[in-house]
């Protein structure tokens, strides 16, 4: 669908926009640069995307050129003008909701498996995706997550046992999806630029290992890594069935959370139950 809209830069001037800082707002103008995301889950047409933060709505337009139906959540009314314009140029692809997106379910108001791709405010992104990612019921309600954040962030989602990245994050997103980083933004693509680099991060579900439950599982990383300097037998000994769970497993209890594999903190959770 061939769509004519005005340069990006034009509608932030024309409805008086400013990034806020409070809202952890960065606003993208390169089209080329946001259709390339638009384009990292796969053919999005007829499909239903959920974005989160979409501000004046340049990766709004990129995906409603690629086609999706697009439902986005905005905590800032000053977009809203600018949004609405969007959905007159595209009748019927989009709705838009205001709201907060931390206080919102996105299948509730789908009611349909969807992908979800946003430029995530940097204040929120983490415990958006961290929420996405939890629960105990999988497959989950996503096709596929497309999320930016901070580089320091994306490297923490798809890093390795034994690097200093790896942690809490990189488990939750691992254990039962595929994540890679599908590209770097420079920070100077930003409007106004932050002071540090991003990248884009490409999850997709996998099967869940067998007897796993992820809260369990939180429990126990979230003890562990609450205290990662410290060997598993100090960290996880307030967690009940813990030292247990390593003597049965055969991990040892003067390791320290981030040599643990995956696999091994799986092995953890299936133990304690």
């Amino acid at each position: 669908m061939t769509v004519s809209l005005p340069p990006l830069r034009e509608v932030i001037a024309r409805h008086g926009l400013s990034a806020s800082k409070a809202l952890g707002q960065n606003f993208l103008f390169d089209e080329k640069l946001l259709d390339r995301i638009a384009a990292i889950p796969g053919p999005l047409a007829g499909e239903v995307v959920y974005e989160v933060g979409p501000g004046p709505g340049g990766l709004t337009r990129a995906l409603l050129r690629a086609g999706a139906h697009v439902v986005a959540v905005e905590r800032d009314h000053r977009c809203l003008p600018a949004l609405a314009d969007l959905a007159e140029a595209f009748p019927g692809q989009l709705r838009v909701i205001e709201g907060d997106a931390l206080k919102i379910d996105p299948f509730a108001e789908i009611g349909a498996p969807f992908h979800i791709v946003s430029n995530l405010p940097y204040n929120v992104g983490t415990a958006l995706a961290v929420g996405w990612l939890g629960g105990n019921a999988w497959p989950p309600t996503w096709k596929s997550l497309t999320l930016m954040f901070q580089r320091e962030v994306a490297d923490r989602i798809v890093s390795s046992p034994g690097t200093g990245a790896f942690g809490r994050l990189a488990i939750l997103a691992q254990w039962r999806s595929n994540a890679s980083i599908a590209m770097p933004v420079h920070r100077s693509a930003f409007t106004p630029p932050p002071k540090v680099m991003s990248a884009v991060v490409h999850i997709t579900p996998k099967e869940a290992a067998n007897g796993v439950k992820m809260s369990v599982l939180e429990n126990l990383t979230g003890a562990a890594f609450g205290q990662r300097r410290k060997m598993l037998r100090q960290s996880l000994k307030g967690v009940p069935g813990a030292l247990e769970a390593l003597h049965r497993t055969g991990i040892a209890e003067d390791r320290r959370p981030e040599t643990i594999s995956i696999a091994e903190w799986c092995a953890l959770a299936r133990e304690i139950g």
